[in-house]
């Protein structure tokens, strides 16, 4: 007992500490709750009464359209599983050169703008079985998420003991039943997690899906937009995003929970042996297999009419497009900075304070599992229609005090929203590592709140924190779903022109639109190059 006389005391909260509590949990919340539940909650509330549901559920189409989603989905998900293992073993277990080369390569098709990964299957499958159909839609959908699956088993698979395995070894237990018995046991929660996710992206593909399939192979992300865009059928176009809401919360669900596993500290790559072979011959075809269909887009970008030049780039300069396009492309290029700068902002300000939030280890049971829920709904915007998302905004910020429906800021509002879950998943898992200690002791030393954040939380998670703007840059930058919907046609982005030249007849606006691809796939390769530079090795998730 008397040892207690010693023991750090925290002070008594201050009326600062209290305001900066009150900011730290109002901006977060304040902002989900005025920007992605109040439209949302508008959007899906339109015409559910009367027996809507049960209509619209009960249509061939939508029955058709279920089942496609969650075939896809599904199909997906054990693919991305399937290949991303070997991938996460080599880079995240082994040790060799241009491993972190490697590593960025594999996120690449993660960030790249959805409407790009679309054009780039389109021009690689064109002309063969796969042109437009099921499986043209399924690769482009395992090329984008594959990722998912390779960092968040990976950063799991790093932080385990080898010595189990060693020690199975030892008695005799080969190669596949060491990982059979002892490593896919322990990898198993961050294998059903990074599932889960992949099914969401999939279940909920937007860009990919309309460029590839059209109208023919849909999902419910792309019949909201049909229904809502073409038909004008709100009420079917609620139901099925109500739908897809109660689907997205039972996965994140599943994947927080199996998140929720205790992290292990890291431990040192072992070096390669023949052994390993095998797993590295799968983990480079599929690399290339990778990059494929994006050297495909390069090459396409280089061919015009008169043979092979620059003749489609020299074209994204003029101003001969307006004949197409109410502004020329190099003028969405800035369009699509400056707003994914505005988002960046704004994300990066209410990540933060979310991720402090989040951070606390209250004593209380009931404040604990208020900051599960905080936690649980900041990624909600991730897996909810972007479609349902731009039409509440334009359905509910329409009247005083938030009269925004013709104002440019509703589009890096949209950008945020995405943006903010990457934030938290990158920033959160550095200040959960932080020893609470440190914040107490500064705190009894007459340190203001304001500074112990700054000092202490801020100044340890800096490189996080420099890797997650650049993520949520890129993620914004290319942006597809909701800037579709919400940007207006003299400040259109450059993947709405993207999209907009695909649709357009001419070969010169195809060429334009693959120039445009290339470029903006450039911008996201170097954004992503910089961001793991400043990516701490420990940081493995999204």
């Amino acid at each position: 007992m008397g040892g207690d006389r010693h023991a750090v005391v925290a002070p008594r909260p201050t009326p600062g500490t209290v305001l900066w509590v009150v900011l730290g949990v109002a901006a977060p919340i304040g902002f989900l709750a005025v920007f992605f539940a109040y439209p949302v909650g508008r959007m899906l509330g339109l015409g559910l009464d009367g027996g809507a549901a049960l209509e619209v559920l009960t249509r061939d189409r939508t029955i058709r359209i279920l089942g496609l989603t969650v075939a896809q989905a599904a199909i997906s998900a054990v693919a991305c599983t399937l290949i991303g293992l070997p991938i996460a073993h080599v880079l995240y277990r082994l040790r060799f050169r241009g491993q972190g080369v490697l590593r960025a390569l594999v996120i690449v098709p993660f960030v790249m703008p959805t409407v790009v990964v679309g054009l780039a299957f389109r021009i690689l499958l064109r002309d063969t079985p796969l042109d437009g159909t099921f499986g043209a839609i399924l690769l482009a959908l395992v090329f984008f998420n594959v990722a998912v699956v390779v960092r968040t088993v990976g950063a799991s698979w790093q932080g385990l003991d080898p010595r189990q395995e060693e020690a199975a070894r030892s008695l005799g237990a080969g190669p596949a039943r060491v990982f059979a018995t002892v490593t896919l046991p322990r990898l198993l929660p961050s294998i059903v997690s990074a599932a889960s996710i992949v099914f969401l992206f999939c279940a909920t593909a937007f860009g990919v899906v309309l460029v590839l399939g059209g109208t023919r192979f849909g999902t419910i992300e792309t019949e909201i937009w049909l229904l809502t865009t073409q038909f004008l059928d709100l009420r079917g176009a609620a139901v099925l995003g109500l739908v897809q809401l109660v689907v997205v919360v039972l996965l994140l669900a599943l994947a927080a929970r199996a998140r929720s596993v205790p992290q292990r500290r890291a431990f040192r790559h072992r070096r390669t042996t023949w052994a390993d072979a095998p797993a590295i011959v799968f983990a480079a075809v599929v690399a290339a297999l990778l990059a494929l269909p994006i050297v495909t887009l390069v090459i396409r970008s280089l061919q015009t009419r008169e043979g092979w030049g620059l003749g489609n780039y020299l074209a994204l300069a003029g101003t001969g497009t307006r004949n197409a396009l109410a502004i020329p492309v190099w003028q969405a290029l800035v369009n699509s900075l400056a707003f994914a700068a505005a988002a960046t902002l704004i994300a990066m300000t209410i990540g933060l304070c979310a991720s402090i939030l989040l951070s606390r280890r209250p004593r209380s049971g009931l404040l604990r599992r208020g900051i599960e829920l905080v936690d649980g709904a900041l990624m909600l915007p991730l897996g909810v229609s972007a479609v349902t998302v731009g039409f509440g905004f334009l359905i509910a910020l329409n009247a005083p005090p938030l009269d925004l429906r013709s104002s440019p800021v509703l589009v890096p509002i949209a950008q945020a929203l995405v943006a903010v879950p990457l934030v938290v998943r990158t920033v959160l898992p550095v200040l959960r590592g932080i020893d609470g200690r440190m914040r107490e002791s500064a705190a009894t030393l007459g340190t203001p709140p304001w500074r112990v954040v700054a000092t202490i939380d801020l100044g340890i998670a800096a490189r996080p924190i420099l890797a997650a703007t650049g993520l949520a840059f890129a993620v914004s930058l290319g942006e597809f779903g909701a800037t579709t919907f919400l940007s207006r046609p003299d400040q259109a982005t450059l993947p709405v022109v993207i999209h907009r030249l695909v649709g357009l007849p001419g070969g010169d606006n195809l060429g334009m639109a693959v120039a445009a691809s290339v470029v903006l796939s450039a911008l996201t390769v170097a954004i992503i190059a910089l961001v793991e530079r400043s990516r701490p090795s420990t940081i493995g998730g999204f």
